[in-house]
């Protein structure tokens, strides 16, 4: 349930985020309130930053190139490994 609970979260933050001109591509947490960020501004520029509790620092700027696509192979491995809706289902059609 959690899992489908957060991507419905993300969904609606993006659906939130759309015809604006920033968007937070990626973010990794350093430490409980620390993150490094890679934010796309405009079309094509793209900018690292790291966020912290009261501050937010300019760590460099990124070309499209240098940003790795997910591939949908790559996608698959980060899949849980168990359904847990079907599970439910067959639950429920067996009770």
């Amino acid at each position: 349930m959690t899992y489908y609970v957060t991507k419905w979260i993300a969904g609606y933050q993006k659906v939130q985020g759309l015809n604006k001109n920033l968007e937070i591509v990626e973010a990794i947490r350093i430490t409980n309130n620390k993150f490094v960020q890679i934010v796309r501004a405009g079309e094509n520029r793209y900018f690292v930053i790291a966020v912290g509790k009261d501050e937010v620092n300019l760590l460099g700027e990124l070309s499209s190139e240098d940003l790795k696509e997910i591939s949908s192979q790559d996608t698959e491995d980060l899949k849980p490994p168990v359904d847990f809706k079907s599970i439910l289902d067959k639950l429920k059609k067996n009770s």
